[in-house]
């Protein structure tokens, strides 16, 4: 488990794997976050959190799901696949938080190069992804619900991110 973020004190305390018992409230908050036809369906959800290279890091306010980045790899390549947060938890530092742990986590077991969707409407989502370092490298015509363009999106690790070790209280 990470602490909180110094500088934010209203942040969730815990960022830690996700356990199969919050699938429920997992999907409940992507519903929350996207548009219907663009959120996972529970089948969906569900088979990205069961494939073999996926890692999901959930932040939680007490028993509340605040946030979850779910991400899957194949190194040298890692992929992001959703990234939510709950309204409440929005612009305080809890999706960069978790990016920023996966991130690393991602680099440890030698992904070197991250990419995500996100719709081209989607302008504060942009605006973050770039924040982080993401660049977009290509539009895929008609990606959600075969009629909205996404944006490929593309970083490249540090190596050196790899070589500051795992985070506090990871199992190595």
């Amino acid at each position: 488990m990470w602490g909180r973020q110094a500088y934010n004190p209203a942040m969730p305390t815990a960022v830690r794997a996700y356990d199969p018992k919050e699938f429920t409230a997992l999907h409940k908050l992507d519903q929350a976050c996207f548009p219907p036809g663009v959120a996972y369906s529970r089948m969906m959800l569900n088979y990205f959190l069961k494939q073999p290279g996926a890692e999901c890091l959930v932040a939680a306010d007490g028993a509340h799901i605040a946030g979850f980045i779910l991400t899957e790899e194949n190194p040298p390549l890692g992929h992001i696949i959703t990234l939510d947060v709950a309204e409440k938890y929005r612009r305080q530092g809890l999706g960069t938080t978790l990016l920023s742990e996966s991130e690393r986590n991602l680099a440890l077991r030698g992904v070197r190069t991250i990419l995500l969707e996100t719709a081209i409407d989607n302008a504060v989502g942009i605006a973050f992804w770039q924040r982080h370092g993401y660049r977009i490298e290509a539009t895929l015509k008609r990606y959600y619900l075969g009629r909205l363009d996404a944006y490929e999106m593309r970083k490249i690790l540090a190596i050196a991110a790899a070589k500051n070790g795992p985070p506090p209280g990871a199992n190595p």
